[in-house]
């Protein structure tokens, strides 16, 4: 589970992030990373911490394979998170072939779409 100052929740905050950030997309999942400093929005939280947020559309499976899913990528983000860099936001949209992928290939996919975002 991520923690709470971690996490993006509102609908403006996701739209935001996917339409200004930069893209980096895996046969499993899209990343899409904003980066910036707690200034950048008003709805950042004062700390600076790096927030995510997960999509899981109908398209991957039920509601079942949806929540397996999220609860994959929650835990594979929560080691993750504190290394990116304060104020960035991060949004991450599983395609269909994450029902059927393993951890191992979850993780693989977003450590390779988070180094090329963030060494940009």
């Amino acid at each position: 589970m991520l923690p709470a100052a971690h996490r993006l929740r509102s609908s403006r905050e996701f739209t935001e992030v996917v339409r200004r950030g930069r893209r980096a997309g895996r046969p499993t999942l899209t990343v899409h990373l904003l980066p910036g400093g707690p200034a950048t929005s008003a709805a950042t939280e004062p700390t600076g911490a790096a927030r995510a947020g997960l999509v899981v559309s109908k398209a991957v499976g039920g509601s079942v394979v949806r929540h397996q899913v999220s609860r994959r990528l929650r835990h594979l983000l929560r080691d993750r998170i504190a290394v990116l860099p304060l104020g960035t936001r991060l949004v991450v949209r599983a395609a269909p072939g994450a029902a059927t992928a393993t951890s191992a290939d979850l993780g693989a996919d977003l450590d390779a779409a988070l180094s090329r975002l963030v060494r940009r």
